[in-house]
C-alpha cells in the first residue's frame, strides 16, 4: 500500500500526540510549529490515568513523568488557611508535571517514530481536499490535515466549523517557582487550593525542583490579573501566604478560560483536535488529557478504516461523548467562582463528599482511551 501522509498544524499536546500515533502506524508526518522552538503556555499540568495511558501508548511516559510527584491529595482552604474540604485520589495514578517536560517527551517520541517537526512554519488555512496552506503562500498536499493550532485556530475558522465559543468569567496567571530546601526535602505531592472571595491560589509541587502556582480570578478583576503579579495585593488577600507570594517572579502569563464546541470535528480530509476543537476550563484538569486521547484515537480509527472521511466520522461518533461530558463537568465546577463564600464553601464540601459528583468528576480520568 502507498504510504499515507499527514500535515499537522501545531506542536502542542494534541499535535505531537497525533504525530507520534500516526508515525508509529506507518504514516509519513510533518508537524508545523509557528514558534521558533517547541514551548508551551502555562507552567504545570495534572495528567490523570487516562492521559498517562496515552503517554505510555506513544512511548513518552517515562520521560514525561521523570521527577514528577504523585498528586495524591488536594486540599481546599480559605484565605485564612482554614480547611474547607479534602479530595484524595485513590485507585489510579495522577502526576503534577512541568508542562514543558511533557512537550519535550512527546517531541522526542514523535521524532523517533519518524515525524518531521518544522519550526517557524505558520499554518493559516486548510481545504477539505487535504491541503494545508502556509503563511508564506505555499501549500502542502496530504491524505490528512490535522488542525491542532489552539483555541484561536485559523484552520477551524476558515472551514466554518465553529459552533460555540464562550469566553468564561474567569481566567488564570500561571507561574513556576523554585522549591525551597524544605520543600525539596519534603518531596510532597499535595496540592492546596486557597480561596479568598473570587480569587484563588493553587499551590502544586510539579518536579523535584519546581512549584507550580496558578492565580485564578475574574476576568474583570484588573488588579488580580496584572502581570507582573501585584504581590502587595495578593498578600493582602491571602495573609498566611505572604512568604510564598514574595517568592513569585516577574514571569507568568494571564489567559481567560473559554469553552469551544464545533459543528463537526472534521471537514473532508481535515480533522480538528485539542483546544481548536474542544477547549474547556481547567476545573478538573483534563484539557491536555482530552487532547491526547482524541489525538491517539484519531490514528487508531484511521488504522481501522481505509477511507479517510469514513474514519473521521467514526472517530467523532465514538470519541466526542466523553469529551463533551468533560466539558460539561469542567464548566459546572467553575460556576461557584461567583457565588458568595459561604455558599461556595458548602458546594465544595458537597462535591468532596458526594459519590455521584465524584463519579462525574472522575469519569474522564478513569476512562480507558481508545488505543491504550
Amino acid at each position: 500500500m502507498k504510504q499515507r501522509h499527514a500535515e499537522i498544524a501545531g506542536a502542542g499536546f494534541a499535535g505531537l500526540t497525533a504525530a507520534c500515533a500516526l508515525a508509529q502506524r506507518g504514516w509519513s508526518v510533518r508537524v508545523h510549529e509557528r514558534a521558533d522552538r517547541l514551548r508551551t503556555t502555562g507552567a504545570g499540568i495534572y495528567i490523570y490515568e487516562n492521559g498517562l495511558r496515552v503517554l505510555e501508548a506513544v512511548g513518552a511516559y517515562a520521560a514525561a513523568v521523570k521527577g514528577a510527584p504523585f498528586a495524591h491529595t488536594r486540599e481546599v482552604r480559605d484565605g485564612r488557611d482554614r480547611l474547607i474540604s479534602t479530595h484524595s485520589w485513590k485507585g489510579s495514578r495522577v502526576f503534577s508535571i512541568v508542562r514543558q517536560n511533557v512537550i519535550n517527551a512527546l517531541a522526542v517520541a514523535a521524532s523517533s517514530a519518524g515525524a518531521d517537526i518544522v519550526t517557524n512554519s505558520v499554518a493559516v488555512g486548510a481545504t477539505p481536499q487535504g491541503e494545508l496552506i502556509l503563511s508564506d503562500g505555499t501549500s502542502r498536499k496530504a491524505d490528512l490535515v490535522v488542525a491542532a493550532d489552539g483555541s484561536n485556530s485559523r484552520l477551524r475558522d476558515c472551514l466554518g466549523l465553529l459552533a460555540k465559543r464562550k469566553f468564561l468569567v474567569d481566567g488564570c496567571t500561571r507561574l513556576l517557582m523554585d522549591k525551597t530546601a524544605a520543600e525539596r526535602a519534603a518531596g510532597d505531592g499535595k496540592t492546596i487550593e486557597y480561596w479568598s472571595g473570587t480569587r484563588r491560589v493553587l499551590y502544586t509541587p510539579c518536579s523535584e525542583t519546581d512549584i507550580y502556582i496558578a492565580l485564578t480570578m475574574l476576568d474583570s478583576d484588573e488588579i488580580a490579573k496584572a502581570v507582573p503579579v501585584r504581590k502587595d495585593e495578593w498578600k493582602r488577600w491571602f495573609p498566611p501566604l505572604e512568604a510564598l507570594i514574595d517568592r513569585l517572579g516577574t514571569q507568568g502569563r494571564y489567559d481567560r478560560f473559554e469553552l469551544i464546541k464545533l459543528k463537526r470535528w472534521s471537514a473532508g480530509r481535515v480533522a480538528l483536535v485539542g483546544d481548536a476543537a474542544h477547549a474547556l476550563p481547567p476545573n478538573i484538569g483534563q484539557g491536555g488529557g482530552c487532547a491526547m486521547m482524541n489525538a491517539l484515537s484519531l490514528a487508531v480509527h484511521l488504522e481501522r478504516e481505509a477511507d479517510i472521511e469514513t474514519a473521521l466520522k467514526s472517530w467523532e461518533r465514538n470519541e466526542r461523548p466523553i469529551t463533551e461530558h468533560t466539558q460539561r463537568i469542567s464548566y459546572w465546577l467553575g460556576l461557584p467562582t461567583t457565588w458568595p463564600p459561604a455558599l461556595r464553601a458548602a458546594a465544595l464540601g458537597l462535591a468532596a463528599r458526594s459519590k455521584w459528583l465524584t463519579a462525574q468528576r472522575t469519569r474522564t480520568a478513569l476512562h480507558r482511551p481508545t488505543g491504550t
